[in-house]
């Protein structure tokens, strides 16, 4: 078995996040492809929706957007996205939200709307669609995003969807009572929030990888677990399953899943 790519990593890592029990709110790109990973291993009887109103979906290619038909045919049932959002995210139904983003900060706050100034931005990105729901409704948050320090950012241009906000208790403070972002999963090393401070810290390391290719890769200085552990390397059938998920993808789309 050729050994996994930092990204591949990356997946594998999040999918074991998952449990079989789970009900989760799944994000497209990188989050999809580590929730049906979870569910073509581990976790079987995991529930995936999409924001579409998809309840139950067991897509065989990675979908290219919450509209793509894929999670319509697999999917146990379809229902209006008013009712998705008001019954089951709303409603405290969803044990965890999967997202992504184009830029984090210290505290696990997403933007996925602007980089540079809002009424002059460099780049203009595709907003927060549903993410802000899910970041404040499921009972916890997963997040995955490759590492680099035009993402990791120290300050956010604009928050899109809540993480744990200015840290410490903010998110009760506002009245928010579910957990909020309680891991992020990157390429290199996976984070996770301080239980007093909620600043982001490393748990775990890849293997090979080192403390200075993370701080690099970040645009805050980082806390460190004082056991910081190594993230166990995939197994086989993770890699196998993943690219095959992957390849079947291209085969479907043309592109990469």
């Amino acid at each position: 078995m050729i050994p996994a790519t930092p990204t591949e990593m990356m997946t594998v890592a999040a999918a074991r996040a998952l449990q079989s029990t789970d009900v989760c709110f799944v994000g497209i790109g990188a989050p999809s492809a580590a929730c049906n990973l979870a569910r073509l291993t581990h976790a079987p009887g995991i529930t995936l929706i999409y924001e579409s109103g998809t309840i139950g979906t067991e897509p065989d290619v990675l979908p290219l957007s919450i509209g793509d038909g894929e999670l319509c045919d697999t999917a146990l049932t379809t229902v209006a996205v008013p009712e998705m959002f008001r019954y089951w995210l709303q409603g405290g139904r969803i044990t965890v939200g999967f997202l992504g983003g184009a830029q984090i900060d210290k505290f696990a706050n997403l933007n996925t709307t602007v980089v540079g100034d809002y009424a002059k931005p460099k780049v203009r990105l595709p907003g927060g669609g549903g993410a802000p729901e899910i970041a404040t409704h499921c009972g916890e948050v997963f997040i995955t995003m490759a590492m680099g320090n035009r993402a990791f950012v120290s300050k956010l241009p604009f928050i899109t969807s809540m993480g744990h906000g200015e840290g410490g208790d903010h998110r009760l403070r506002l009245g928010v009572k579910t957990k909020g972002p309680t891991r992020v999963m990157t390429d290199l090393c996976i984070l996770e929030p301080d239980p007093v401070s909620r600043e982001l810290m490393v748990t775990s390391l890849h293997p090979g990888v080192t403390r200075e290719q993370v701080q690099e890769g970040c645009g805050w200085p980082l806390q460190w677990a004082v056991d910081v552990a190594t993230t166990p390397v995939p197994a086989d059938e993770e890699l196998t399953v993943l690219r095959d998920m992957h390849a079947r993808t291209k085969k479907a789309h043309g592109v990469a899943g």
